[in-house]
């Protein structure tokens, strides 16, 4: 693992993290967290010390391999002083005990972590805000698996980016256990608080909706093809990557949805019966494979992302019955072609990482690509794409490299054209 091209400020690439255990009490009133977290980690070199991304909580106490140590905790950094080296390729454990109440970074790219609702709270964690909630290596590329315990006020359920592995309710208390197996980048973490309903959408792979209840007769609406927008995308993209889906719909309004691993989460402004957002909820399902399945090992790789979302987005489109995946093709090329042509796709920067032209030219790009490659040849790329890099990280270099495999002509041209220069082609 390397310390990240756009966000070098996060991570650390002394040590690769294998799994997490947190355990959480959070009051939902006050908002107030207390917590408890096992890191079981393995040395990348020899380590006298090494840092955790942690923000905003107060940290009570660190244990390494069950023995205090030293520390040291100011802005998003917990830095940790070893009182003897740990060796290269050496396991070791991290126990981290905070409290606090927790809130987002602000930023480039606008408020980013854990917040409160109205009633509840939700996790928003991408790009950097995972350590607003719990001590982890904040890169894309550390992924590991997740355990994660959580006890809150029994009037609200809770959703966490996980299988739900156990269920106790004590008093005014209940305790929610969730298990994330997959190896899972800390920014597709989440844990979302609220008094919602449950609906069932589908059984293979299981599908299910969490949401306000006063919210039921237009979800049942807009999520009423949930089940074909899964089966489409498996068609294209091969088996889905997790045991089930989760739609979070909170009681409150937001800007745009949230993708988490298993999860995706949108606002009540997202859900009123008139279908108009479907593009939507097949864009965060596909993110499913392309970011949660396949995650960038770097940022500046992001259109791996959202130009793969963009284009499910058309392919569902085409599949429904609405405008082809051409038509919205030269639609968007008409669009960009109209405003500045000053984004390199394969490098964007760290300020257009969500920059609209990340989402649509990306989408292009595989347009473009598929024009080459033709049907059969580039779903075929697409297929063996997420299943050969399953739960792993990829770059740019990946994609373009798996590509060739699929045409005897070469394609270094049209990538160059599309991925590193300026100019729409």
């Amino acid at each position: 693992m390397a310390i990240d091209s756009y966000i070098p400020e996060h991570g650390d690439d002394g040590f690769h993290v294998q799994h997490y255990e947190l355990e959480l009490d959070y009051r939902v009133g006050p908002n107030l967290l207390s917590a408890n977290a096992q890191l079981s980690a393995i040395a990348a070199r020899p380590l006298s010390r090494f840092a955790l991304d942690l923000a905003g909580l107060r940290v009570r106490r660190v244990r390494v391999n069950g023995r205090a140590v030293k520390f040291g905790h100011s802005g998003t950094k917990l830095r940790i002083t070893l009182p003897a080296p740990i060796a290269a390729d050496t396991p070791f454990t991290v126990e981290v005990r905070y409290s606090g109440n927790p809130r987002p970074l602000g930023g480039t790219w606008g408020d980013i972590g854990w917040d409160e609702l109205t009633d509840g709270a939700l996790v928003a964690s991408q790009p950097i805000g995972a350590p607003t909630w719990f001590p982890c290596n904040d890169h894309p590329s550390d992924k590991a698996s997740y355990r994660i315990g959580i006890t809150t006020d029994s009037p609200y359920t809770v959703a966490v980016t996980g299988n739900l592995v156990g269920k106790r309710r004590s008093a005014s208390k209940t305790s929610w256990v969730f298990d994330r197996p997959e190896p899972t980048a800390s920014y597709l973490m989440g844990v979302h608080i609220g008094q919602y309903s449950e609906l069932g959408l589908a059984e293979k792979p299981v599908q299910r909706a969490v949401f306000p209840e006063r919210l039921r007769a237009p979800l049942r609406q807009d999520l009423g093809r949930h089940a074909e927008i899964m089966s489409a995308l498996q068609e294209f993209f091969g088996p889905y990557p997790f045991d089930e889906y989760v739609v979070v719909v909170t009681d409150d309004e937001l800007d745009d949805p949230i993708e988490a691993q298993g999860l995706s989460v949108f606002g009540a402004n997202h859900i009123d019966g008139s279908g108009v957002h479907e593009r939507l909820i097949a864009h965060e399902l596909a993110h499913q494979w392309f970011g949660n399945s396949l995650t960038v090992a770097d940022w500046r790789h992001i259109w791996l992302n959202e130009g793969f979302a963009t284009y499910a987005e058309w392919l569902w489109s085409q599949a429904c019955g609405g405008p082809s995946t051409e038509e919205l093709a030269r639609r968007w090329h008409a669009h960009l072609a109209a405003g500045e042509q000053d984004l390199i796709l394969a490098d964007p920067g760290v300020d257009r990482m969500f920059d609209e032209r990340v989402y649509k030219r990306g989408a292009l790009t595989l347009h473009a690509l598929r024009a080459e490659l033709g049907e059969d040849s580039f779903f075929g790329l697409l297929r063996e794409w997420c299943a050969r890099y399953r739960h792993a990280t990829v770059t740019t270099e990946q994609f373009r490299s798996l590509a060739a495999e699929f045409t005897a002509r070469p394609l270094d041209g049209l990538f160059d054209r599309w991925l590193y220069r300026a100019p729409l082609p």
